[in-house]
């Protein structure tokens, strides 16, 4: 008998764990502040590199407008409960939080960076100046930089060089996308977050997170819109080539539409929530006119009751939806991004569940519009699943190591101190 024969059969190795670069090792939190709600989920990176929740907390949202602290008092106290939940589920102790930035006017800056190389090779030490190069243009604008996108290289005369580390060249010019926030905004987060006994490990723009929730592989390449409809503000986030090209925020949302509901018919904004939710949205039916709702006064005994027609609250609630579909339109047709987004606008966000918002902003903004889920994640209830968590969701996304760039120079001893950083300091120095 031949002697190989009598040889087990060979067994593949095990598969790797498919863990992403960038993914963050062991428990981490991520912190949702936002106009109506805040959320904080604790978690940890398995070993298929998908995320698992441990811990899960969520309050009504105080002292936040806008995305932005206006009360340091009221939204400590909104976020201690909402990360007390989740530390006492996970049973853990947070000492930092991925946040994710709502506030602070954020904005797209795309900037062309020429950097003398000399004739040599080019190093990590020349593309990180380059970076600083772009940080510092940011700041001399008031402005903090959140996010620092490499969109490509150009090597002396040849474009399209992903990683130029090693190549050649007299001159090498990178195409950057930055996005920054108020250094103000970004202060008042950190002051509060200090106030919590929470440091802010990084920051993510908050519709490129709802972004990673929502979107699928194919739509961040061939070309898609995010439009993340929250409760204070509504942002949207520009996809192509598997890239952020651009993102803004518009100060309207969800709640904006509670109070046209709740100052044109004279009711309460408790019942304002109620009627926008049970009976809300922007496409008539034939038989509104013939359903009557009950509306209680401002300021009335309880049993005066108004009776007002369905009709009337979709008629509130339309325009405010179409402008703020107009608004976004206008965006991006200043932004210069009509090739780019390519044909496909994903909706997320709680306001964008509004029964005929799909059908209303597909026709304002010519293009195919579809409702984004998140996609799931493990440990969650289903409650906490759907569009209105797309944010919070997407921050663990990023987390588990997708969307960051394929040059992460942000790590490094060279990299100038953030707005964080700083300001923990100055408060120590002070003590």
């Amino acid at each position: 008998m031949n002697q190989l024969s009598r040889l087990p059969p060979a067994i593949d190795p095990p598969a790797p764990a498919r863990r992403r670069r960038g993914a963050k090792p062991g428990v981490f939190a991520v912190l949702d502040i936002g106009t109506t709600k805040i959320v904080c989920i604790i978690a940890r990176i398995e070993n298929d590199g998908e995320a698992r929740a441990l811990g899960f907390g969520w309050q009504r949202a105080r002292g936040v407008k806008g995305g932005s602290i206006i009360d340091l008092e009221e939204a400590e106290g909104a976020i201690r409960a909402a990360v007390g939940q989740a530390e006492e589920m996970a049973d853990t102790r947070l000492r930092s939080v991925v946040v994710n930035l709502s506030g602070g006017q954020p904005e797209s800056r795309h900037h062309n960076i020429q950097w003398q190389i000399g004739g040599r090779a080019v190093t990590e030490p020349d593309l990180r100046a380059i970076m600083a190069e772009g940080r510092r243009r940011g700041a001399e604008d008031g402005r903090e930089t959140v996010h620092a996108f490499p969109l490509g290289f150009t090597v002396d005369a040849t474009p399209g060089a992903n990683d130029p580390r090693g190549m050649i060249c007299d001159t090498l010019t990178a195409r950057l996308h930055l996005v920054d926030a108020a250094q103000a905004s970004l202060r008042n987060l950190g002051a509060c977050l200090m106030r919590c006994d929470l440091e802010v490990e990084e920051l993510v723009s908050a519709p490129f997170a709802a972004g990673l929730a929502t979107l699928v592989e194919d739509e961040k390449h061939l070309g898609s819109t995010v439009i993340d409809m929250g409760g204070g503000t509504t942002s949207f986030a520009v996809f192509a080539e598997g890239h952020l090209l651009h993102t803004a925020q518009l100060p309207v949302g969800g709640w904006h539409v509670t109070n046209d509901l709740a100052r044109l018919l004279s009711t309460p904004v408790a019942h304002a929530e109620r009627l926008k939710t049970l009976h809300g949205g922007v496409l008539g039916a034939p038989d509104d006119e013939r359903e009557w709702l009950p509306v209680p006064l401002v300021g009335e005994e309880d049993d005066q009751i108004a009776r007002i027609p369905r009709a009337m609250v979709v008629g509130i609630i339309r325009p405010r939806l179409e402008e703020t579909f107009e608004l976004i339109r206008d965006r991006l047709d200043a932004a210069g991004l009509s090739q780019e987004m390519g044909r496909r606008v994903v909706l997320t966000g709680g306001a964008s569940q509004l029964v005929g918002a799909r059908e209303l902003a597909a026709r304002v903004l010519d293009r195919q519009v579809r409702l984004g889920r998140p996609h799931p994640v493990r440990g969650l209830p289903e409650t906490a699943q759907g569009p209105a968590f797309a944010a919070p969701l997407g921050l663990l996304t990023w987390c588990a190591g997708e969307g960051r760039p394929l040059l992460d120079l942000l790590p490094g001893l060279d990299r100038p101190p953030g707005v964080f950083r700083r300001l923990v300091n100055w408060l120590r120095d002070r003590a």
